[in-house]
């Protein structure tokens, strides 16, 4: 639409209402009238014009997770096994798109459905999608980050054991059908314990309030490579003949830090981003605050839940193992970022630095127990996105408050909300119960398939692979040339013509 059209000429109006003719004023309420349509028409194009980009916006930060997720995999992994590591996370990314885009999206919102999966023919390979007011691309988009999100977390449980051709069929099977259907549940607005549902037939009155995913997208992702490191094995050589644990640590600090920034930046579209829009006011008495405010609220808490878990977590390794170890500040760190996303937008900034402190405490609990129970996670994902995860969705039911609460999920003033904020416990029950069914159904459906590969002998790799490591065997050559003898381009017997048969030695890096 051309913005000449909506202006309005005085010229215009004076022709009409210069007579007493009904008729002319008729015609003239009939031209304002429509002048004021065009305006409306075009306000409305440019809101959903903004949110989507915003939305798009958040959609490029999760994805970049993915980045993240490779760097902080090779950096926790030892050399040998950093090309294989490096390419499992593409492979999630691209597999996962694949899949997603086929069945994941539609099982997890097409619609109309029923409470347990969706299943509108029109979602599936996006056939006749969008088809509606407010659904765009970009919410495929933004969903499918989230997707592989999950399954980059499970592939850190199970790193330098496990067969290519294993990761290429649980990426598919997680993303396109574990995930989408808990998220169906939790998120679609005909999920059976959504707190969204269109029909407000709410789980305890409430539904579960898992915002961004601690339960949803961490949960999944930790449960699943928590089964599938159960079933493999520790690696060889991470516990002793006696049962002594026997630290295998990763070769590249820097790369740790490097991915935990990256994810720390692109938590900023996966908790913010979550609202999916952001033009939406909240209280026409106060016209400054609205969703804009909440986004800016959301960031806030996130920052502080994850920053306090960190600096719990220096402290605490500090007096338990007696040095300062950025590794397992790094971990803490994202700790609380996985505990926070529940809650993330209904609770207050206080209440985050609550969340992360005891985020700390659990991640270090449940590796304390991993420890004991003989349990290798080169990555900490199933304690970390499963442990803190699963305290999220329980902070969110203890510290929700009833503002936020009724703002985020437009309610009438009456929801329930946090146990400790006057709320009563109805959203606690259905937290617990969102906990408990995430367990089951990842459990009943990822435990069997790792299981089968097992039998299958297509899950873990030889042991002579194992001990050589899966750059080498599986994948043509190390990720790293440590010095010239290792690039064919120098050695002689790699040169055309005359100079092949130069006695010149070759040039040696040395430290």
């Amino acid at each position: 639409m051309d913005i000449a059209a909506t202006t309005c000429s005085a010229k215009d109006l004076a022709v009409l209402l210069s007579s007493s003719n009904s008729t002319s004023s008729l015609a003239a309420a009939t031209f304002l009238c429509s002048q004021f349509s065009n305006i409306s028409s075009k306000l409305s194009d440019t809101t959903y014009a903004v949110d989507n980009t915003y939305l798009l916006f958040s959609a490029y930060l999760v994805f970049a997770m993915q980045l993240g997720f490779a760097m902080l995999c090779a950096g926790s992994v030892r050399a040998k096994n950093t090309m294989n590591i490096m390419l499992t996370n593409v492979l999630d990314a691209a597999a996962g798109a694949i899949s997603y885009y086929l069945f994941g999206f539609a099982f997890a919102f097409g619609t109309p459905s029923n409470g347990f999966i969706g299943r509108h023919h029109s979602f599936f390979a996006l056939s006749s999608y969008p088809e509606r007011p407010g659904a765009d691309f970009s919410f495929f988009l933004y969903q499918w980050a989230f997707a592989i999100a999950a399954a980059g977390i499970t592939s850190g449980s199970i790193a330098e054991r496990t067969q290519f051709v294993a990761y290429l069929i649980y990426s598919s099977f997680l993303t396109g059908f574990v995930y989408p259907t808990v998220s169906h549940w939790f998120w679609s607005t005909d999920g059976w314990a959504s707190a969204s549902r269109s029909d407000n037939n709410l789980l305890f009155g409430s539904g579960a309030i898992d915002f961004a995913g601690s339960g949803v997208v961490h949960m999944v992702g930790g449960i699943a490579g928590l089964w599938g490191a159960l079933i493999e094995g520790p690696r060889i050589g991470r516990f002793d003949r006696l049962g002594r644990s026997v630290a295998l640590r990763g070769h590249s600090a820097s790369l740790v830090v490097l991915g935990t920034f990256l994810l720390w930046f692109g938590w900023y579209g996966f908790n913010p981003g979550s609202f999916l829009t952001i033009l939406k006011g909240y209280e026409k008495s106060r016209p400054y605050y609205g969703q804009w405010s909440a986004v800016g609220r959301t960031a806030v808490t996130t920052t502080l839940a994850g920053c306090t878990s960190a600096l719990t977590t220096l402290f605490s390794k500090r007096l338990l193992a007696g040095h300062w170890n950025v590794i397992d500040v790094c971990n803490g760190l994202l700790g609380g970022f996985a505990a926070i996303t529940s809650g993330c937008a209904v609770v207050e900034p206080w209440a985050a630095i609550v969340c992360g402190f005891v985020a700390s405490w659990v991640l270090i609990g449940f590796n304390l127990v991993a420890k004991k129970l003989k349990y290798d996670d080169p990555l900490e994902a199933a304690q970390l996105h499963g442990g803190c995860g699963a305290w999220g969705v329980i902070f969110t039911g203890l510290f929700a408050t009833k503002r936020y609460v009724n703002e985020v999920y437009s309610g009438d003033g009456d929801r329930p909300y946090g146990l400790l904020m006057g709320g009563g416990g109805k959203l606690l029950a259905a937290q617990f119960v969102q906990i408990v069914v995430i367990i089951g159904w990842v459990s009943v459906t990822m435990g069997p398939l790792f299981y089968g590969l097992h039998k299958m002998n297509l899950l873990r790799i030889s042991t002579e692979d194992e001990m050589a490591g899966m750059d080498m065997t599986r994948h043509g050559g190390f990720a790293y040339a440590y010095n010239d003898e290792d690039d064919v381009s120098v050695k002689p017997w790699g040169k055309v013509g005359p100079t092949s048969q130069s006695s010149t030695p070759t040039p040696t890096l040395t430290a």
